[in-house]
């Protein structure tokens, strides 16, 4: 039997059934794109409430309307399940789960490698599973290959490989999951074909790279860019904020040459699930090559070290008004990683709240996207977000901006707060008495 032409055929003709492994912030746009162009699709994940809310067409990720998925659902065209031996239905395997870092900095591959294991004993000939999930250079070939080899299918041949990074940018209303071009590697040149034809027929533009480990290599290479430069103008603010200059106006004067220049802002620290983790993924891989990369983990360094830098303007702040941070009230505007979304993953605000709950502070938060101190694999603070008024900023000692969602009111929390700790650039004019930049 040739098995890359029938995958072939079925997922050009839109017969290809398709498995999704994990329902985040990367797997649901990916099963709405899929749902949307006529395949069938099922939905895997290991937490039950994100199955029973998909079924219920109710989303979990504030800006993805999940809606589409409860009409997919009744008419039985998506099937959200926990049930992992359903894998046996599908055509192809889409794996979008986390790979977090370990409390040594090194890479975590269990939910990747748990996530195989558990549908090893379903999978058939004829079918692909494609891996999303960020990771070193050489992960397809040296963790997922041996597994899905040792029972008995030959890559390229019976069954097909293929890595092809996530490059979701939550609530970025420019550019969707179908518009964003798609890199991707197979372990085969048959693999790569299924690859291109998967990802093909959904989204606009698919890159082929020669192998996994380039298509790795991509992901790690973009995050760590960024990594480097937001640790640039991170130090920049530093050394700027000394001069007495201010760093956001150096950079928006900056960003008006056409060429040569990016714009990045300074910030509280990284957040989101890529950008403070994926450089230290290339670093701890170069090592078994006797390479070390210095200049990224500088970068690191400056971008884990921000968090310290903004609370001690927290201190400083507070004992200008004859206060220390042992004690006083502090309110976090900002849970969220990054503005106008729901996304915690990473957040620098949950460091700077731990942080400074550890110095006998009193915290609270307010973010309009996130009501409730979502659980998380590392952190836990049972608290719930609080409604921003004239009377409730009053009570605060100090308000530190770690997310400058546009939701938040301004105007009225500079005109009824003592003290604003800035660690966003949120305010342009400032008034040195009431306002410092972090």
């Amino acid at each position: 039997m040739n098995y890359k032409k029938e995958l072939l055929d079925k997922l050009n003709n839109q017969q290809a059934v398709i498995g999704v492994i994990g329902m985040g912030y990367v797997g649901l746009p990916l099963i709405l794109l899929f749902s949307s162009k006529g395949y069938k699709v099922y939905g895997f994940d290991i937490d039950q409430s994100k199955v029973d809310s998909l079924i219920q067409g109710r989303s979990y990720i504030e800006h993805i309307d999940a809606s589409p998925l409860k009409i997919g659902y009744e008419k039985k065209s998506f099937l959200p399940t926990s049930d992992f031996s359903l894998v046996k239905n599908v055509d192809t395997i889409i794996l979008c789960v986390p790979t977090p870092l370990n409390d040594h900095r090194e890479p975590d591959l269990s939910f990747i490698v748990n996530s195989v294991e558990a549908i090893l004993p379903y999978i058939q000939k004829g079918q692909s599973i494609a891996l999303e999930s960020t990771t070193y250079p050489g992960t397809t070939e040296e963790v997922l290959r041996p597994q899905i080899e040792k029972m008995g299918f030959t890559i390229g041949e019976d069954f097909f490989l293929i890595y092809s990074p996530e490059r979701e940018d939550p609530a970025n209303q420019k550019f969707t999951t179908q518009t964003i071009p798609k890199v991707c590697g197979g372990s085969t040149s048959n693999c790569l074909e299924i690859g291109k034809a998967l990802y093909g027929n959904v989204i606009d533009k698919v890159v082929p790279v020669s192998s996994t480990q380039a298509a790795e290599m991509v992901k790690i290479l973009e995050n760590t860019f960024r990594s480097v430069n937001i640790a640039l103008v991170n130090e920049m603010k530093i050394v700027a904020e000394k001069m007495k200059i201010d760093i956001f106006e150096v950079i928006d004067a900056a960003s008006t040459k056409p060429f040569g220049f990016m714009s990045f802002y300074p910030g509280p620290g990284l957040g989101g699930h890529c950008i403070p983790i994926d450089p230290f993924y290339l670093t701890w891989k170069a090592r078994e090559f006797g390479l070390s990369t210095r200049f990224i983990e500088l970068a690191g360094e400056v971008n884990v070290s921000m968090p310290d830098y903004v609370i001690n303007k927290v201190a400083e702040g507070l004992n200008r008004h004859k206060k220390s941070i042992n004690g006083s009230k502090i309110l976090i505007l900002g849970l969220a990683y990054k503005k106008n979304v729901d996304d915690v993953r990473e957040s620098p605000s949950v460091v700077l709240m731990e942080k400074l709950n550890e110095k006998g502070a009193i915290i609270s938060y307010s973010d309009p996207h996130v009501l409730a101190f979502p659980k998380m694999r590392k952190h836990f603070l049972d608290l719930q977000s609080i409604e921003i008024t004239p009377e409730s900023l009053a009570q605060f000692d100090c308000i530190l901006i770690s997310t400058n969602h546009d939701k938040f009111d301004w105007k009225m929390i500079k005109d009824h707060s003592k003290l604003i700790v800035d660690s966003r650039g949120v305010y342009k004019t400032i008034d040195n008495e009431k306002i410092i930049r972090a």
